[in-house]
């Protein structure tokens, strides 16, 4: 499974592919411009688009996903456009994020302009990560639309099921992967029972009608079983916070297997590999 970073802050981005595991950027606008002001609250000169094309440049050689704002087909296809145009040059490795719907309400007609933008981004070369995933056969249409990438948000599948159930809950809290019972029943969204079960389900969809040009992105990842658990899954990539890239390597016998190691270094070994 490839790892994308979650981020828009350049320190974490450098950290993380400094350690050579890292497969790309995901990133949004509400994001960016947090970080931007930021450094402007403390006196650096920085302006979103060059900020951009610094992400860009760190991550040359692997996919950056940057969000369209519009909502209707031609909004997002003029936007997905103009972003590709103005920053694949920068690196050569712009995707550009479109919603599945983009419709304010279940009753809109607009509920087919994301996949129309897919479908006329993709015939045009631009690279597509189809977002708001909440279904299969959302995945299903944005595969057969020509996305790249289609992104399942797993925590925020489990979020719901558990305010649809009058659960309370802190979003750092694991959510079995296998659904949790209420009173005997099993708790479900239309058949799909957690966030890691939606992401097993658009793999299945998409092994047994062989589509493979569609990689599965798994979004909406709050903790390392959960990142574990999207990889048995079936996800080709997870997008992942750097807090929870980091607690991909924690363990408590490991830190207590270090310190017994540091603590039986024999001082003749020590001078030999100095």
């Amino acid at each position: 499974m490839k790892i994308f970073i979650d981020t828009a802050k350049l320190e974490e981005i450098k950290q993380a592919y400094s350690l050579g595991i890292l497969d790309g950027v995901t990133t949004n606008p509400s994001l960016i411009k947090k970080t931007v002001d930021e450094l402007k609250a403390k006196g650096e000169k920085v302006d979103m688009e060059s900020y951009i094309k610094e992400i860009l440049t760190l991550a040359k050689g692997t996919p950056v996903s940057l969000e369209v704002i519009g909502t209707s087909h031609q909004d997002m296809v003029k936007e997905g456009k103009r972003l590709y145009e103005k920053f694949n040059p920068v690196a050569s490795n712009v995707y550009i994020k479109i919603p599945v719907n983009p419709a304010l309400d279940d009753k809109s007609e607009a509920a087919f302009d994301g996949i129309k933008a897919v479908k006329e981004l993709s015939d045009a070369g631009i690279p597509v990560n189809c977002t708001l995933i909440f279904t299969p056969e959302q995945a299903l249409l944005a595969a057969k639309a020509g996305a790249k990438f289609v992104s399942p948000f797993a925590g925020r599948v489990d979020d719901f099921i558990r305010t649809n159930h009058n659960i309370s809950f802190e979003k750092t809290d694991y959510f079995p992967a296998e659904g949790t019972k209420k009173e005997e029943k099993l708790l479900e969204d239309n058949g799909v029972v957690s966030g890691v079960d939606l992401i097993a389900q658009i793999s299945e969809v998409f092994n047994v009608h062989d589509i493979t040009e569609t990689e599965v992105l798994a979004a909406s990842i709050r903790s390392a079983r959960q990142a574990r658990e999207a990889a048995l899954s079936g996800a080709d990539i997870a997008t992942l916070p750097f807090d929870v890239i980091r607690e991909l390597l924690m363990h408590s016998k490991t830190i207590e297997g270090m310190n017994k190691f540091v603590g039986d270094v024999v001082e003749e070994y020590s001078e030999l590999v100095k």
